[in-house]
């Protein structure tokens, strides 16, 4: 366990290690850092073994996919990254991997959420959690965005060297700006009652232990068929996307396999998209 870890949750960690095994053991504590994912990537750089963990308090440059910035104020949420060291025994292609990492985060971030006394979640893919009534149809609906998960990969020849897993969860209940207002909210938000942040981790953590598990052991279809039970809008929601310059227009129509977003057009044709920029109607 590192000296650096506050005592709340090094004693946390400690008392749930055989829940949280590979991670917990291994763990840096920062007041503030730019993207804890860079830090992880550093570490796992020089060798760190699976399961370090790095937690900050504040990050000045959180990021999310596609170069979205993480909005991360001191102490009002998670900011969380694991070095991953995905066996090559079930590793497909590099892209593959991580879609699948993410997937299992996606269902580690909204059990943890609720198995730590938060709102019950639900997955947007590819990389969201988010909460929100859901409305007569899905083009009625609001999402707020409760938290994001971030993975990369580095490669070395033809092979993953490691993935950082990063997750960004709001805890606390603190004013946000106001051009973000409407699309985030927090565990506290939700709930209207404080919730601990360590709580949070921990159950985080330990539901990323099993799901991870599972995929090192062969079983990706549990994953996925979790992760379909969690995201109700991978059925039948109205999207858009880029396709070769195009725009396009569909509804989804669940994943596939690998972790893909399939989208139905009206003319019948079923499109996978792995990966670019979904817009939601």
């Amino acid at each position: 366990m590192s000296t650096e870890v506050s005592p709340d949750i090094a004693q946390a960690l400690t008392a749930n290690a055989e829940r949280l095994r590979p991670f917990g053991a291994r763990v840096l504590h920062l007041a503030t850092a730019g993207s804890t994912n860079d830090v992880a990537g550093r570490l796992a750089g020089d060798g760190a073994p699976e399961g370090t963990v790095v937690i900050a308090d504040a990050q000045t440059a959180g990021r999310g996919r596609r170069g979205h910035t993480w909005h991360s104020p001191p102490h009002a949420g998670l900011y969380v990254s694991a070095v991953l060291r995905p066996s090559e025994a079930w590793l497909g292609s590099a892209p593959e991997s991580i879609a699948l990492i993410t997937l299992a985060a996606g269902v580690a971030v909204a059990e943890g959420v609720r198995a730590a006394g938060g709102p019950t979640a639900e997955i947007k893919w590819p990389n969201d959690v988010v909460v929100g009534g859901r409305e007569p149809a899905f083009s009625a609906r609001r999402w707020r965005k409760l938290a994001g998960i971030l993975a990369e990969g580095a490669a070395a020849g033809d092979g993953l060297q490691h993935v950082v897993l990063g997750f960004g969860i709001n805890v606390a209940r603190v004013p946000y700006p106001a051009a973000l207002s409407d699309q985030i909210t927090s565990v506290e938000h939700e709930t209207g009652r404080p919730i601990g942040r360590v709580a949070v981790l921990v159950e985080t953590l330990a539901a990323l232990a099993h799901w991870y598990a599972a995929l090192a052991s062969g079983d990706t279809a549990r994953v996925i068929a979790r992760w379909r039970a969690l995201s109700p809008s991978a059925h039948g929601a109205p999207v858009a996307w880029t396709d070769a310059e195009r725009l396009m227009e569909g509804v989804t129509a669940g994943v596939d396999r690998t972790g893909a977003l399939l989208v139905r057009t009206i003319r019948g044709d079923t499109h996978v998209i792995r990966s670019g920029e979904v817009r939601w109607l």
